[in-house]
C-alpha cells in the first residue's frame, strides 16, 4: 500500500525532541526601553494577497494590516479589555445600546482627524456588512452624539463580552471614512497601501520579498513606537526562516516560523528565545472538513467513521513534534472561559471505523468501499504531511483516496469557492469568544461562497442555528457559557468539521528583542511597544 506511514514519519523525525516549555522572557530585566533601530519580522505562513483584506483573508493580511490599522480596544494576556482608540465602551442597562467614547487628538496617517463620523461609517458600512457579517446583524443604528461619541443601538440585547470581543478582534479594525466612503471597500486599491491611525506607515511593498513600514511620528500614543522602522519579510519555507535567524537577517517570527527540531538548537545558543505566550486569543486548530454536498458525506456515520480512522495523537506528536495536542470539540483547549471536555470524542479505532462504514451501507466491494477526493491546503508544510498521512489512514479502512495538496490560492478556491473536494484539511484561528470565528464554520449563515475560512461544508442544522442565535443575545454570563457548551456538543456529535489537533504556537525572537508577546494576540497587535536592546 502506498502512502506516508507512521513508520515513515517516525524515521524522518527520529531524534527530534522538544521540551514542553521554554525559558526566556521578552521583558527587559532592567532599564528603560531604547529607541530606534529596524526590526525584521515574519510569521510561519505566506505573503498575503493584499496588505489589508477587508473581508478577512486569513492570518497573513491580518498580520500586515494591524501594524497600520487599530481597533477601539484590545484584549490583554489576562483577558481584560483595555483602551486603544476608544476610552470607553459602556452598555446600557438592557444591553440594547452601547456608548463609545473615542480618544481625542487621534489623526490618520494623512493628517485628518479620527472622529465619530469615522466610527459610524465603520459600524454601518464596514463592520456589519463586511468584516463582522452576521455577527452584527442585530445592529440597528450608529449615531454620532458629538465628534468623539457614538451610540450603537441593537434590536436585541447584546452580551458585553461578545461585542467587545468583536471590536477587539479581527473584525474590529477601524478604517478611514474619507478614503473608503463611496468606494468598494473590498476592492479599493488603497488596500495595498493602507492608511490608518497606527504606529507604522506603509512605505513600500516589494511583492515576493517584504513590506517596509516607517515610524508614524504623529502617533497619538506619545513616545511610541520605539522602532524607527519595521520590515515584515517572507521566506519560502520554515528551513529558510531558520537559516535567516542564524544569518542575522531575521529578528522575530510568530506562529511557528521555523522547523520544530530547530527550536531547541537555536535557543541553546542563548541568542534566541522561544515564547509560547501571546496566543490566547489567536490559537490555531487544524481541522478535517466534510463536504455535505456529496451524498456519502451527508451521512453522519460516514463522517464519524473517518474520524475514528485518524490517529490524532500521532499527528500531534510527529507532524507537530509535540507542539500540539488532540482536539476535543470545536473549542481550543486553551480557551479558559468556554472550553469543555463534555463532548463526543473519536478515539483512534480502525475496527470501529470499518464497522460504522459497513453499517452506513458502504461495505468493501472489489477492494474498496468508495472513492473520495482529499484536498489538504498547502499553505503550511505540516498540512502536506497530514494530507499524506490521512490518505493512508483512509486507505487502511479500504477507501480509495485521490490526494491533492494545492498551493494557497488554489486551496482557497477549491475549498471555499468551488467546493471542489470531498474531504479537506484546513486551519482556523480560534478566539476566546466563539462568535463568529468558531461558530461560522457550523451555522447556515456561515455559508458564503468565496468567503475563506467559513462554512464550506454546506452543513445546515436549524438546532445549531438556534443555539448560536441564543448565544448572541444571552447577557447572563453563566447561562451563556452553558449555551456555548450546547453548541460545542452539537458540533462534535454532528461532526461536519472536526478539529484534529489544537496547536500550541511559539514565537522565536532574538534575545535582544524586548516587550513582545505581552497581549492575547501578539501577531495581530501594532508592535508599537516592541524595542531592541542593542
Amino acid at each position: 500500500m502506498s502512502g506516508f506511514s507512521r513508520r515513515d514519519f517516525l524515521m524522518t523525525t527520529a531524534g527530534a525532541a522538544l521540551a514542553s516549555g521554554f525559558a526566556g522572557s521578552s521583558k527587559a530585566a532592567t532599564g528603560a526601553p531604547k529607541r530606534g533601530g529596524t526590526l525584521v519580522g515574519t510569521w510561519g505562513g505566506f505573503e498575503p494577497q493584499s496588505l489589508f483584506v477587508p473581508a478577512g483573508g486569513g492570518s497573513s493580511p491580518y498580520f500586515t494590516s494591524t501594524k497600520v490599522f487599530e481597533r477601539l480596544i484590545r484584549l490583554t494576556a489576562d483577558l481584560k479589555f483595555e483602551p486603544v482608540l476608544a476610552l470607553g465602551i459602556e452598555p446600557a442597562e438592557d444591553f440594547r445600546s452601547y456608548t463609545i467614547k473615542l480618544r481625542p487628538n487621534v489623526t490618520w496617517h494623512d493628517g485628518k482627524p479620527l472622529t465619530s463620523d469615522d466610527l459610524v461609517f465603520n459600524a454601518i458600512q464596514y463592520w456589519k456588512p463586511i468584516s463582522a457579517g452576521v455577527t452584527l446583524d442585530a445592529l440597528l443604528t450608529a449615531e454620532a452624539v458629538d465628534p468623539l461619541t457614538v451610540v450603537l443601538k441593537f434590536k436585541v440585547p447584546v452580551p458585553e463580552f461578545f461585542l467587545k470581543s468583536v471590536l477587539a478582534g479581527k473584525a474590529g479594525l477601524v478604517i478611514p471614512k474619507h478614503i473608503y466612503d463611496g468606494s468598494n471597500i473590498i476592492t479599493n486599491p488603497i488596500n495595498n497601501t493602507p492608511i490608518g491611525t497606527g504606529p507604522f506607515k506603509v512605505k513600500e511593498w516589494v511583492r515576493g520579498s517584504h513590506v517596509e513600514y516607517a515610524r508614524n511620528d504623529n502617533y497619538w500614543n506619545s513616545g511610541l513606537p520605539y522602532l524607527d522602522k519595521l520590515v515584515i519579510r517572507w521566506w519560502r519555507d520554515p528551513a529558510s526562516r531558520s537559516a535567516a535567524f542564524e544569518a542575522g537577517q531575521l529578528d522575530i517570527g510568530t506562529f511557528n516560523p521555523i522547523p520544530a527540531p530547530d527550536i531547541a538548537r537555536l535557543t541553546a545558543t542563548k541568542k534566541f528565545v522561544a515564547e509560547t505566550k501571546g496566543y490566547s486569543n489567536s490559537a490555531w486548530i487544524t481541522s478535517v472538513e466534510f463536504n455535505q454536498r456529496r451524498e456519502i458525506f451527508k451521512k453522519r456515520e460516514v463522517r464519524q467513521a473517518l474520524l475514528h480512522a485518524i490517529d490524532r495523537s500521532f499527528i500531534a506528536d510527529t507532524v507537530f513534534f509535540g507542539r500540539a495536542r488532540p482536539s476535543l470539540g470545536a473549542l481550543h483547549f486553551s480557551n479558559s472561559i468556554f472550553f469543555t471536555k463534555d463532548v463526543q470524542d473519536y478515539p483512534f479505532d480502525v475496527k470501529k471505523a470499518a464497522a460504522l462504514l459497513d453499517a452506513a451501507g458502504y461495505p468493501v466491494k472489489a477492494g474498496s468501499r468508495f472513492k473520495m477526493s482529499l484536498v489538504s491546503a498547502g499553505w503550511f508544510e505540516e498540512n502536506v504531511k497530514i494530507g499524506q498521512y490521512l490518505k493512508q489512514a483512509f486507505e487502511d479502512v479500504d477507501i480509495t483516496v485521490d490526494l491533492a495538496i494545492p498551493d494557497r490560492a488554489t486551496s482557497l478556491k477549491r475549498i471555499y469557492t468551488d467546493y471542489d473536494y470531498d474531504v479537506a484539511v484546513s486551519n482556523n484561528s480560534a478566539s476566546i469568544e466563539p462568535i463568529p470565528q468558531t461558530t461560522q464554520y457550523y451555522t447556515t449563515d456561515g455559508i458564503v461562497k468565496g468567503a475563506a475560512f467559513r462554512n464550506a461544508t454546506g452543513y445546515s442544522n436549524p438546532k445549531m442555528d438556534e443555539t448560536v442565535s441564543k448565544m448572541a443575545i444571552e447577557t447572563d454570563e453563566k447561562k451563556r457559557v452553558s449555551l456555548v457548551h450546547e453548541f460545542d456538543k452539537l458540533a462534535a456529535s454532528d461532526a461536519p468539521v472536526l478539529p484534529m489537533v489544537d496547536l500550541e504556537p511559539v514565537t522565536i525572537a532574538r534575545s535582544d528583542v524586548r516587550d513582545h508577546s505581552l497581549t492575547a494576540d501578539f501577531m495581530g497587535e501594532s508592535w508599537a511597544e516592541v524595542w531592541l536592546d542593542r
